[in-house]
């Protein structure tokens, strides 16, 4: 007996019946029930990230693979039966059934006795080969894969961006089609191992030269399996669109324009990989009176000529607080900017800017009469000290 039926061999120990949580005279009908809702509830697009999900479901494929085909089932049960009457119990290696090597006790042999009961042809071998597709290549795990990243827009206030604030966002990523739960089969339809890539979910491409790649199955998309009709909702691919709503918070002290980054919000993995991540592009909308220089905030205050000349005390807006009172010295010239500390916007330290507040000296456009005559009493008593003395000379 060959190494490779010896190992094919461990198979027949395995109760496919208990796996699908089936008994042996379970109906085809009552298999094909069971193998679809475990492998719904088990399949690695609807549970990325759970290891011990994947591994049932390629588990309860397996099994169904075998007792959901009637040929198959028949072989395997009778291959069971002499599992179970003590035929395999010694090994099948040189000390098989019994320690005699390929003859059992009072000179039973193996391979004649699965001859015979497999109804003639190759023996031990020939079965398994049957069963389990001697020669086959080895099945590999399908590299856990992140999904996409998505990319969406948010646009909040001024006041908003300062304190944070927790937006809605309604978002539509690649995700396991709904109707076949990511397995790419119509409901009800039976998997079977890709023959493109005989189960490994890859092919072996040339690169040129003496060199190959390993290249996804173009068949199967790298799932192994495939079905007898596809499903008609994603026509095999195994995926569709998800929209869903979210609840992101942006953080305070954002700015207009910045990207902020989402771990794992993004569209899902596929073979229990990660989720991708989400990235909010933030605009901001200006305000009325405020405006943004870094983490500082910047405030225009229009005061009269004569508070800018004689000093006065001007109660000015704070965005996110109580209103703070500016103290202009006598002789405030126009332009002049004023730092109140504390009042601007947070920064990524923790610590918060400060407020800026420039000084704008008003002019009147129209003049009463007692006004005018002040302005001209005014301009008498500076009539001495002209303004522009000597700035144009040799200009």
């Amino acid at each position: 007996m060959s190494t490779d039926d010896g190992f094919r061999a461990d198979w027949a120990q395995k109760d496919f019946y208990a796996e699908l949580g089936v008994k042996k005279d379970a109906t085809a009908e009552e298999v094909k029930k069971a193998y679809r809702r475990l492998a719904r509830a088990n399949h690695p697009d609807s549970n990325p990230g759970d290891t011990a999900k994947h591994e049932k479901f390629k588990a309860v494929a397996e099994a169904y693979d075998v007792v959901g085909d009637p040929e198959k089932r028949k072989k395997y049960d009778e291959m069971r039966s002499l599992y179970g009457s003590g035929g395999f119990r010694g090994g099948f290696g040189g000390g098989g059934f019994g320690g005699g090597g390929a003859g059992g006790p009072g000179g039973i042999n193996l391979e004649d006795l699965l001859r015979e009961r497999a109804g003639g042809g190759g023996g031990f071998g020939d079965m398994f080969g049957d069963l389990f597709g001697a020669g086959r290549r080895t099945q590999q795990t399908r590299r856990p894969q992140k999904g996409a990243d998505i990319e969406t827009t948010a646009t909040i206030g001024f006041t908003e961006a300062i304190e944070g604030v927790t937006v809605s966002l309604r978002l539509s990523s690649d995700a396991p089609c709904p109707t076949c739960s990511g397995t790419g089969g119509k409901p009800g339809t039976k998997p079977k191992v890709c023959p493109e890539c005989e189960g490994a979910g890859y092919v072996v491409g040339s690169a040129g030269g003496a060199f190959s790649i390993n290249e996804t199955c173009p068949r199967c998309g790298g799932r192994q399996l495939v079905y007898d009709e596809a499903c008609p909702t994603c026509h095999g691919s195994g995926r569709g669109t998800s929209a869903r709503t979210i609840q992101a918070r942006i953080p305070a002290g954002v700015k207009d324009g910045q990207r902020i980054r989402l771990r794992g919000k993004g569209a899902a993995g596929e073979a229990g990989g990660p989720a991708g991540d989400l990235y909010v592009d933030v605009k901001v909308s200006p305000h009325r009176i405020f405006g943004r220089k870094d983490a500082n905030l910047t405030l225009d205050v229009p005061v009269s000529f004569d508070e800018a000349a004689l000093g006065a005390e001007v109660k000015i807006p704070t965005l996110t607080g109580a209103p703070v009172t500016l103290r202009l010295p006598p002789g405030t010239p126009n332009g002049r900017t004023f730092r109140v500390r504390g009042k601007g916007a947070p920064k990524p330290d923790g610590t918060t800017g400060d407020l800026l507040a420039t000084v704008e000296v008003q002019v009147p456009a129209v003049l009463d009469a007692k006004a005018r005559e002040a302005v001209e009493a005014y301009r008498e008593a500076m009539a001495g000290k002209p303004l522009r003395a000597g700035l144009f000379e040799g200009a």
